[in-house]
């Protein structure tokens, strides 16, 4: 049986980050109206323009994810995802290492309020390698600590988690097939990794297990945005 998600096809799980000022963002919204169902809005982009953002790319037709990595003392995060909701965030990202409470603080919130938001922790981000994460005072392997956090959040009754593409397919298998596992640090073969250090193509993301992709980059950065596009998803 397929879980809820692989009845869509990948292309519509393609999530493209708007991580640009305002202009840009909305030129970009605008150019890929049709193509893309997802956009993703992020600190860069939200903090500058509030809430109306979502309201807009909603207006656009867009699912929204909203990743603003939440990560405070329970009441607090479960405010703030309220908030969110009431913005018309489709998808809403909080830090798994906040604990289990603060999670199941975030996810009682958006039940709530009778959406369907999903909820998703951050795992161990992306631009983290192994030496980075022991700086940070975490002793054990990287891959135990990204499981162990999505063990914190599916405990919570979160939906799902955000992790790198490099452990997707663990995830699977720990989480299920329902459960939504996004991935950013996604990069088609070639590509500029920029400050990404754990990173797949598109087609090995998904084929990892991803419930949906993150891409940034490699297509708002691209001289033909709606091109580099409509590439990546060719290849899916």
């Amino acid at each position: 049986m397929l879980a809820a998600f692989e009845s869509i096809p990948r292309a519509e799980r393609v999530i493209v980050a708007l991580d640009c000022p305002r202009a840009k963002a909305l030129d970009l919204a605008v150019a890929l109206q049709g193509k893309a169902k997802w956009l993703k809005i992020g600190m860069t982009l939200y903090y500058s323009e509030g809430p109306a953002i979502v309201e807009i790319f909603k207006l656009l037709g867009y699912k929204v994810f909203l990743d603003l990595k939440c990560h405070d003392i329970p009441h607090q995060v479960a405010g703030a995802a309220a908030s969110a909701v009431e913005a018309g965030a489709d998808m809403i990202t909080m830090h798994a290492v906040g604990g289990v409470p603060m999670m199941e603080a975030a996810q009682a919130a958006v039940d709530n309020t009778g959406c369907d938001t999903a909820t998703l922790a951050i795992t161990v981000l992306t631009s983290m390698d192994a030496a980075t994460l022991a700086a940070t005072g975490v002793t054990r392997e990287l891959t135990d600590q990204v499981k162990t956090l999505a063990s914190c959040a599916a405990e919570a009754g979160l939906s799902g988690v955000v992790a790198s593409p490099q452990e997707a397919a663990m995830l699977r298998e720990l989480l299920g097939p329902d459960a939504l596992i996004v991935t950013p640090g996604v990069r088609p073969a070639g590509a500029d990794l920029g400050d990404q250090s754990r990173v797949a193509t598109p087609k090995a993301a998904f084929d990892a297990g991803a419930s949906h992709i993150v891409i940034g980059r490699p297509i708002t950065q691209a001289a033909d945005p709606v091109a580099a596009f409509e590439a990546i998803v060719a290849e899916l």
